[in-house]
């Protein structure tokens, strides 16, 4: 179905910030959210299937849902349960979603809008890439038909946030992000480092989600756990890097700092499995394949954050 919008495909394993993520593009005026595609990262596949179904109920939009892969290629990988809640959504109990995910697999949804959305899709990656690295094993021409990429992931000098060297999306299934980079021309990148640098402060977040708004009390309750989880351990700054990265996609304009260059991913390695190996110096002649955000506008950033949540949805 053609949309006078820009068509926008989200892969995802909701997940706290993922969620807020799409709050933000189901909020934007500019954009139509044509599918959203599920994967196991944060955590397990039926918890991240039932999620984004419920967040879409909470937001009153009836976006198709496609359930995708339940593990990663070849390898077992540790969730993030430890920050999300057991279920993904902080453990609060929610009444599922009437609706059910889509018979399709999340796979071929993509290859599928891809043909359907050719040359205008954005598609915007969230979690772990398996998703995307079977969709490019089944039609390597996928690249040829999207707009833009967007992908959060990786740690562009190894300052990891699930091992020392690697983050977690990337950690998450290496050999996937390794398909995937080795196949996209450019990657629009929003890294671990620059969802550092873009904190904001706790005290505007619960501001925020005072809104008397349903997605704000929603949002409210699936992220105290992570909220607290984060005030322990980071400090006054709270920090979504699902968000960061939706934010790039929809306004690509606020980015203040993009830098272009060589990135790889190490499949290997004792220490360094699933990191993401930038070549700062062009020492190898590969080819830039990723633009690499070093600053984003954060009064955009924080705006967006807060009108997402202020919405209306449904009950």
């Amino acid at each position: 179905m053609k949309t006078s919008r820009i068509p926008l495909l989200i892969d995802t394993d909701p997940g706290v910030d993922d969620a807020l993520a799409l709050l933000m593009a189901f909020n934007d005026l500019q954009h139509e959210v044509v599918g959203l595609t599920i994967a196991a990262g944060n955590v397990g596949l039926a918890h991240t299937v039932a999620n984004a179904l419920k967040l879409c109920e909470v937001c009153a939009v009836r976006v198709p849902v496609f359930a995708g892969t339940d593990a990663p290629l070849v390898f077992p990988a540790r969730d993030a349960a430890y920050v999300h809640g057991r279920d993904g959504f902080g453990d609060t109990g929610y009444a599922p979603a009437a609706r059910h995910a889509e018979a399709e697999h999340a796979a071929l949804a993509i290859l599928r809008l891809s043909h359907e959305h050719a040359g205008n899709l954005l598609l915007v990656a969230l979690g772990p890439l398996t998703n995307l690295a079977l969709a490019l094993k089944l039609d390597p021409s996928l690249p040829s038909r999207i707009a833009r990429c967007v992908v959060m992931g990786a740690a562009v000098s190894a300052h990891g946030n699930i091992t020392a060297a690697a983050e977690f999306n990337i950690a998450f299934d290496p050999e996937a992000a390794h398909i995937v980079f080795s196949a996209f021309p450019k990657i629009e990148l929003a890294d671990w480092e620059a969802v550092l640098a873009h904190g904001f402060r706790h005290d505007d977040a619960e501001r925020w989600l005072a809104a008397d708004s349903p997605r704000a009390r929603f949002y409210a309750g699936i992220s105290a756990h992570t909220r607290a989880w984060a005030k322990a351990g980071r400090g006054e700054r709270w920090h979504a890097a699902d968000a960061l990265a939706m934010a790039l996609a929809l306004q690509p304009e606020g980015a203040l700092e993009l830098r272009e260059r060589p990135l790889v991913v190490e499949t290997a390695g004792q220490h360094a499995r699933g990191a993401t190996i930038v070549d700062w110096n062009r020492q190898t002649g590969a080819a830039d394949n990723v633009a690499i955000l070093m600053r984003y506008d954060q009064a955009r950033f924080e705006a967006m954050i807060e009108a997402a949540l202020a919405a209306p949805g449904g009950a």
